[in-house]
């Protein structure tokens, strides 16, 4: 198993306590470079109409704020297929 890999299994056991270079690793590789950098968000761009984007920030500690981590999970799942 990849890192990649073993971070999304991590993140899909607990939202909490994922770092957030973790998460913006992950978006990276799945999704591209971010659309906008160089702000408090880090923003990607999805390949699917509706809400075509991935939201994530920074929250206390260098920690990815939950929330977002679900929804980053989510948008995986659904670019998988799964």
């Amino acid at each position: 198993m990849g890192s990649l890999e073993k971070t999304l299994a991590k993140m899909r056991e607990t939202a909490q306590n994922v770092r957030y270079a973790e998460l913006a690793a992950l978006c990276e590789h799945f999704f591209g470079p971010p659309r906008q950098k160089g702000t408090s968000h880090a923003v990607y761009k999805t390949p699917w109409q509706g809400d075509p984007r991935v939201n994530i920030q920074e929250g206390k500690g260098g920690k990815a704020k939950a929330y977002q981590v679900k929804q980053v999970l989510a948008a995986i799942a659904r670019l998988r297929g799964e």
